[in-house]
Formats: C-alpha cells, sequence, structure tokens
C-alpha cells in the first residue's frame, strides 16, 4: 500500500482513507477493508508509541504466569 512515511498521529490519520481506497480498488469488501485500514493504524501506533484517536489500539493477550 501506498502510504505517507512518518510515525506522527496525523500522518497516521491521513493514510486511514488511503488505505481503504487502496483496499476497495484491490476488490475488498467495505467492511473489510475499513477493518484493514484500522488494524493497519492501530499497529502503525503502537510501533510509534502515540495514541492516534479514533483509533483503537489492538490488545494483546498477555502471556501466562508461569509458576
Amino acid at each position: 500500500m501506498p502510504l505517507r512515511h512518518g510515525r506522527t498521529a496525523k500522518t497516521i490519520r491521513a493514510n486511514i482513507p488511503r488505505n481503504i481506497r487502496t483496499e476497495r480498488r484491490a476488490g475488498y469488501p467495505q467492511r473489510q477493508a475499513v477493518a484493514i485500514a484500522l488494524s493497519t493504524a492501530a499497529r502503525d501506533a503502537r510501533k510509534a508509541h502515540i495514541r492516534v484517536k479514533g483509533v483503537r489500539p489492538t490488545l494483546r493477550a498477555k502471556p501466562k504466569k508461569r509458576r
């Protein structure tokens, strides 16, 4: 996917509609394209250690504690 470069919240937010358009052109249904775009944004936000308005960070399962 052609994305804007950068790890700021503004850049990540700008990439969401761009990702949706790209996925729609690739033939994905609207809902699936939105899900892909939001998961990509959440992953980028997690890598940049920032919060992005409108993007819920994906939660990872905590590893079980060993006894």
